[in-house]
């Protein structure tokens, strides 16, 4: 059967898609379960919240390009026992270019990702704010889709768009992608409006929406420029609690 794996993704960027993907990796990590975090938005910021990317070194960028280059070539271990990363950083923004036009060009994460898939319970991917290859890629090589939503005025802006790419990669090559759920994200319990647009969002995806929703937080804005997880930066913090609470969904949901 192989991992768990979970794409992260919405093409409409500042969603907090990067500090769920870091936090849930981490949050299932610190269950003992062995996770695998791969960082598929060339910005690189879920790298770097573990692991120190050396110039000389590999990244998804040479595993994505080049044949030779296989995934354990690539996978770096992090503090935590538990969790490894698949690192990138700015170069990965080439990717797209050099993989236009290859015959299988959508098929190259999920290839090198089957050698080691059994050595982990799961895999979770951060992907870049748009549609493409490389969130194909992750939606090709993907067991599910978490979309993270950011509970604001223009939250449901663009899901169409990815809904759609969610299903027209069921409609072929994958068509065993199930749809995880969405996460409210950066939430403000205080004002009317962010009740309204959660209650919006609820009436489009119902079932779909997760209990935990992700409050807005100055600890989890700050961890990552620490290169750290809410769990090692601020664990007795609300965003530790509300990940770790969406990790035991997310769970119960796979």
């Amino acid at each position: 059967m192989g991992a768990m794996t979970i794409v992260v993704a919405n093409q409409k960027g500042g969603v907090g898609k990067t500090t769920t993907a870091i936090n849930l990796a981490a949050a299932l990590a610190q269950k003992k379960l062995k996770t695998l975090l791969i960082d598929l938005d060339p910005q690189g910021n879920a790298t770097i919240s573990f692991v120190k990317v050396e110039g000389s070194e590999k990244t998804v960028y040479d595993l994505l390009v080049d044949p030779n280059v296989t995934a354990e070539q690539v996978i770096r271990t992090t503090g935590n026992e538990n969790l490894d990363v698949l690192g990138s950083r700015i170069s990965l923004a080439k990717a797209e270019v050099k993989l236009v036009g290859e015959f299988d060009s959508h098929f190259r994460l999920k290839d090198k990702l089957e050698p080691i898939r059994d050595l982990y319970n799961f895999v979770v991917i951060d992907t870049p704010p748009t549609l493409g290859i490389l969130t194909v890629n992750a939606l090709v090589a993907a067991t599910h889709l978490l979309v993270p939503i950011q509970s604001s005025y223009f939250a449901l802006e663009g899901t169409d768009d990815l809904l759609e790419t969610y299903e027209k990669i069921r409609a072929r090559p994958n068509p065993t992608l199930e749809f995880l759920g969405v996460v409210v994200t950066l939430h403000d319990k205080r004002t009317i409006l962010a009740r309204d647009i959660h209650q919006q969002i609820r009436n489009v995806f119902g079932e779909k929406v997760f209990r935990t929703t992700i409050s807005k937080s100055v600890r989890l804005e700050e961890s990552p420029a620490y290169k750290q997880s809410i769990f090692t930066f601020a664990p007795q913090s609300s965003g530790a609690t509300e990940y770790y609470s969406l990790s035991e969904e997310v769970i119960a949901r796979v």
